[in-house]
């Protein structure tokens, strides 16, 4: 069976989709915006051991609300949260949200990283995330760029620089999967202290330098990690045309955690947030056997690892970093 990326190698090859950044690079940090051409059906699946998050009860699949306006990435930790303020604001001018009466409330869920130790201006006066996040929201569409944008923008590893980072699938079955993904890692996306990825195994068309699979690496060596910073958390999206219901984003959700375990080591920590939202806007074919919902969650988890590795890959140095990025590293 062979998949290939889709023509943008993006998350927004799923149709419909459309993804924002904006950022402050003297404070060293930013947001991200995922958003439909209409609402679209969410899940959630939390694997940290210290997540920060906005509206994400209400995806859970016993509840009442199926359906999302918007899905928020932030830095900035608790203040990050405001960003999906700014996001709902905007999205109600707009005249979107869940009808109640005369009133629209736009459902717009957010998850943060910290990124305020990360050697940028952090002595703002009035939380900056509200403006980031309509910020974002104004720059939504089908392209963006990776690397050192968005909530990306001030994120680290123990090792290297972090970022934003995306990809996708086309499957035989008609379906496209995508990954987006802000990478703050406690650990590492690289083996050692060489210029391998531990997603190496996963990549499409030399996307993240085709540097091949690490051979001097030990399963019972202890792995760096960035421990004394606390400044952690991996947050992202996976997302289908396929129809899915809200449990079965959910369950889409928690198979793409495997993409985690794969090019980040360790992952899933007490210290990290560890969340993966996933978005089904149901544009695409009828899911017509049980085989298409295994496939669906197998191919989220390899897209977020390779979109793990091309954060790294892509990200790009600013006056101030505390870490080296991987290309000005190893290039």
């Amino acid at each position: 069976m062979q998949v290939k990326p889709g023509a943008l190698n993006l998350i927004t090859d799923v149709a419909g989709l459309k993804v924002g950044n904006a950022q402050n690079d003297t404070i060293k940090t930013g947001t991200t915006v995922l958003i439909g051409d209409a609402p679209f059906t969410a899940g959630v699946s939390v694997m940290g051991g210290a997540p920060g998050t906005r509206e994400t009860d209400l995806l859970a699949p016993d509840k009442t609300i199926e359906q999302v306006d918007a899905l928020v990435l932030s830095g900035g930790s608790a203040f990050g949260l405001d960003a999906a303020s700014g996001v709902a604001d905007a999205l109600r001018a707009q005249g979107r949200g869940f009808a109640v009466g005369d009133q629209n409330v736009p459902i717009v869920s957010s998850a943060i990283l910290f990124d305020l130790i990360n050697g940028g201006d952090k002595g703002w006066i009035e939380n900056p995330y509200k403006a980031l996040g309509a910020a974002a929201l104004a720059q939504t569409g089908t392209e963006f760029a990776i690397g050192s944008v968005g909530a990306g923008t001030g994120a680290t590893t123990a090792n290297l620089k972090g970022g934003l980072g995306s990809a996708s699938f086309v499957l035989p079955s008609g379906h496209t999967v995508g990954a987006l993904v802000a990478v703050n890692a406690l650990g590492q996306a690289t083996v050692g202290d060489g210029a391998h990825f531990w997603a190496a195994p996963f990549e499409m068309n030399e996307e993240y330098g085709n540097q091949g699979v690490a051979s001097d690496f030990s399963t019972s060596q202890i792995p760096q990690t960035k421990l004394n910073q606390h400044a952690n958390t991996t947050i992202g999206i996976v997302a289908t045309d396929a129809p899915l219901t809200q449990a079965q984003c959910t369950r889409m959700a928690t198979a793409a955690h495997d993409g985690y375990a794969r090019a980040l080591v360790p992952s899933h920590t007490p210290f990290d947030g560890d969340l993966i939202f996933a978005a089904s806007t149901g544009e695409g074919p009828p899911i017509t056997e049980a085989k298409e919902l295994l496939l669906l969650g197998h191919f989220a988890a390899q897209c977020m690892a390779r979109a793990i590795a091309r954060a790294i890959y892509a990200a790009s140095p600013v006056a101030g970093d505390t870490l080296p990025c991987w290309q000005g590293k190893f290039t």
